[in-house]
């Protein structure tokens, strides 16, 4: 268990009562790199909550939701985004020797995020299309989380995170403890709710047996596959699951999108559809077989 952040101690007492002091409140900042800004706003989201995380914490840096901004040391910094410039590769450095704790937050920052795409294409070519002087922009070839450059303390999955597991987070740093996260997939989820699985019922591929939990299976339940909006879970097969969907018929221009998203360039998810995209190369360019 590590040294709390947040505690109330004895300070003496007499006949009648004892007098309490109360350490300073630990200083909580949020940083945003290359993302949307969707998983700071769980954090504003938290409605009923979020008094009391500005009354246990000391919100010291936080541009989305204050022009108020005190610098560092911090005790705990909320991390999102990815890392997709020189600049930005440089100033999360200094985050992490500014913060003692480090959580990335979201699926940018925990394995690159949708813009991870860029990964796989001609980055200079993006450049000339997207920008009339690119000569001015100053951008790496590709995306990557954040734990690429720094060491990482924890990180939340999903685009965008679930907010009950960022107040789970803040709450167990705040007391000392270690949070505890689910590491079950959405299959689990899906059992535990009584969802009927939409890939045995209705032979719609899903991500459900491979991907993190946290979303309550929100696809599932609405007779969507699961497309891995919280990434891959620990230990997962994704090479087994997408041999058995290509065994079952599933084409690889269904496959190739459902594993290239918001989880893109996460090892597990990148593997398969690297394995995926030489299997559909290798199909076009075979000569086809004439029918009897």
């Amino acid at each position: 268990m590590s040294k709390p952040l947040f505690a109330s101690e004895s300070a003496g007492s007499n006949d009648t009562a004892a007098t309490t002091t109360r350490r300073p409140r630990p200083r909580l900042a949020v940083f945003k790199f290359a993302s949307c800004d969707g998983c700071q706003l769980s954090l504003l989201d938290c409605e009923n909550e979020l008094l009391a995380v500005a009354e246990a914490v000391e919100i010291a840096w936080f541009p989305e939701a204050s022009s108020r901004l005190q610098p560092g040391p911090y005790d705990i910094a909320l991390v999102e985004g990815s890392i997709t410039t020189p600049h930005d590769a440089q100033r999360i450095l200094d985050v992490r020797r500014s913060a003692r704790i480090v959580v990335t937050i979201g699926a940018c920052a925990t394995a690159g995020g949708i813009q991870s795409l860029k990964n796989w294409a001609d980055h200079e070519d993006y450049l000339r299309c997207v920008y009339a002087r690119p000569e001015y922009i100053s951008t790496l070839a590709s995306s990557t989380p954040i734990a690429d450059h720094i060491k990482v303390d924890y990180e939340l999955r999903g685009c965008p995170i679930s907010r009950h597991q960022l107040l789970d987070v803040i709450g167990a740093l705040v007391k000392g403890q270690r949070p505890r996260l689910p590491s079950h997939s959405v299959c689990l989820d899906c059992k535990r709710k009584g969802t009927v699985c939409v890939e045995v019922a209705q032979g719609i591929p899903c991500l459900g047996p491979v991907t993190h939990s946290g979303c309550g299976a929100i696809c599932p339940t609405y007779d969507r596959g699961c497309y891995g909006c919280f990434g891959p879970v620990s230990q997962s097969n994704c090479l087994s699951l997408t041999d058995q969907y290509l065994s079952m018929g599933t084409s690889t221009e269904t496959l190739l999108p459902l594993l290239r998203n918001f989880n893109a360039a996460a090892p597990e998810f990148r593997d398969a559809s690297n394995r995926i995209e030489a299997i559909a190369k290798r199909t076009e360019t075979s000569p086809e077989v004439p029918h009897e």
